[in-house]
């Protein structure tokens, strides 16, 4: 009986959508008109998964090369999700200087957890992008 409690709380956690987090998923990613987007940022992110991809967003077209992020845009994600057969590419510096990660396809909610150099991370650090897809 004590197995009963965790395998129930498992089994609920996968069968609730959205029970892993609010960030699309991959395969969801299109324009309003059906149209593929390459990728998404969001300006938010929280230490609770369930609050993250939020806020404003910035859809990004496949082949879009941006080595100037928009009015606003500059350091300011801190959540993003790339479609499948996509990769992003980010540069810390604009003009596709300083530091530089490729995501691949996935969902990545805290940009806080993945570093950038000793003492740094990504989260408001995307200064500039390349997004491409097969």
């Amino acid at each position: 009986m004590s197995l009963l409690g965790p395998l129930l709380l498992a089994l609920a956690l996968v069968a609730v959508p959205g029970a892993q987090g609010t960030c699309p998923v991959p395969a969801d990613l299109k324009g309003e008109d059906g149209t593929r987007t390459c990728a998404k940022l969001y300006d938010k992110s929280d230490p609770y998964y369930d609050n993250c991809c939020r806020g404003a967003e910035l859809s990004v077209e496949p082949g879009a090369d941006l080595p100037f992020l928009p009015s606003g845009w500059a350091n300011t994600a801190s959540s993003l999700v790339v479609a499948p057969r996509c990769e992003l590419t980010v540069w810390s510096r604009a003009g596709k200087a300083g530091k530089t990660r490729k995501f691949s396809s996935g969902s990545y909610p805290r940009l806080e957890e993945l570093r950038l150099g000793i003492f740094g991370d990504w989260s408001n650090a995307i200064s500039a992008l390349y997004c491409r897809c097969y």
